[in-house]
């Protein structure tokens, strides 16, 4: 609608302006007749004088040019003659009516973009926004582009509608854990405490807010029952094979207090697809609590006996990348960590390791088996900055496998 009005008012301003042209015309017509009498009656009486053609003339600069004269250029002819050589020709209807229509064209696109300020803006006013999309196309010219919306935050996996405490069915540790078997699993066998297990898992805070989840990462999680929190060593030992099962963990068997990790009641929902028997974690040794009377001591502080002698010569750099099988002590005989309970051997570099290890390795050949009593401040230290890490003197048996570089 809103064109055809515009449309309209053009047509009808064309017809005003047409009629005072023609009336604009007939006046300049006589006007123009009666200066070519005016001077041909004073070439006549010998007037060889004529008046500039630098446009002094207000309504037609037309004046008679003596026979020596040269003809002005095309440009300079076509802005200040109206009526050619002195031959006294009517000026041509055209060369007034083509800026006068122009100057009537503009005034009429003047008045309507005043008339509506929205006309040629995509944004203008809330009636062109409003309007169909075709008739928008049509105003302005151009489609409007939709905003594209910001992403939003995934919130992961739902909570459950019980995340926040267990109900009555659920069943009870002494440690008070608290679980609800959500699938059912396939035979009897269950993991053991420092067996390799396989999980799918999503975690959330008491209030709902979800935090971790291998399901969301479309990958499943690996690692021994003896390395992670109490409440997931606990839990796995009671499932079986393609189990699913729902645990709230007190904050006493999840992370309690530590920083950077969440706190309070955790509830999980944990998929067992399969597990791993490791071998048997290997024996206490008898001379756990005190280095023997023969063991050797380096300048540090540091005690060792050497179990198995190598079969190489070379031995590794502070900066070498090694490969080891070990197990470590505390002098009160609990054991807190071994490559060998897990079944793989491990590989780092000995300037990434406690001093006591760095210095320790490098006194090894290959192939060498050697036990360590590594004292405090060249371990975790008698208080251990890091929450779980073991106290005071620890006793390693370490054997040195492979010296990947010796850099």
């Amino acid at each position: 609608m809103l064109a055809h009005q515009r449309a309209f008012r053009g047509k009808r301003w064309s017809v005003d302006s047409g009629a005072e042209a023609e009336q604009k015309q007939g006046s300049l017509k006589q006007d123009t007749t009666r200066e070519q009498e005016l001077v041909t009656e004073k070439q006549k009486a010998g007037a060889g004088k004529r008046r500039s053609g630098q446009g002094k003339a207000k309504r037609n600069p037309a004046k008679a040019r003596p026979a020596g004269e040269k003809r002005p250029s095309k440009p300079e002819h076509a802005a200040s003659s109206t009526s050619g050589e002195s031959g006294g020709k009517a000026v041509p209807l055209w060369v007034w009516l083509v800026p006068l229509a122009a100057a009537v064209l503009v005034w009429v696109w003047k008045s309507q973009k005043s008339d509506d300020p929205s006309a040629g803006s995509v944004s203008g006013s809330a009636s062109a926004e409003s309007a169909p999309a075709g008739e928008r196309k049509a105003e302005t010219g151009t489609e409007q582009t939709p905003k594209s919306e910001e992403p939003k935050e995934d919130p992961g996996i739902p909570a459950p509608s019980d995340v926040a405490a267990p109900p009555a069915s659920a069943s009870r540790t002494a440690s008070g854990l608290a679980s609800v078997v959500l699938q059912a699993g396939k035979g009897t066998e269950k993991p053991g405490p420092r067996d390799r297990v396989q999980v799918h898992y999503t975690g959330w805070t008491k209030d709902g807010k979800m935090f971790d989840s291998s399901v969301v990462r479309g990958e499943p999680t690996s690692f021994g029952l003896n390395q992670v929190i109490k409440g997931w060593t606990e839990g796995l030992q009671l499932m079986t094979v393609g189990e699913k099962r729902r645990f709230w963990i007190p904050s006493e068997l999840a992370y309690g207090d530590r920083p950077g990790r969440p706190a309070g009641q955790l509830t999980f929902d944990v998929e067992l697809l399969s597990f791993e028997k490791t071998p048997d974690p290997p024996t206490v040794p008898a001379d756990v609590a005190k280095a023997p009377a023969n063991a050797k001591k380096t300048k540090s502080g540091i005690a060792y006996r050497v179990l198995k002698k190598g079969t190489k010569a070379r031995h590794p750099s502070a900066t070498s990348q090694v490969r080891v099988h070990y197990s470590g002590w505390t002098t009160d005989g609990k054991m807190f960590d071994s490559s060998v309970a897990r079944g793989e051997p491990t590989t780092f570099g000995l300037n990434q390791v406690i001093p006591g290890w760095t210095e320790g390795v490098q006194l090894m050949v290959e192939g060498e088996k050697t036990r360590f009593w590594i004292p405090g401040k060249l371990a975790y230290g008698d208080e251990p900055r890091q929450p779980g890490m073991p106290a005071g003197t620890l006793v390693f048996d370490v054997e040195l496998l492979e010296i990947l570089t010796a850099e």
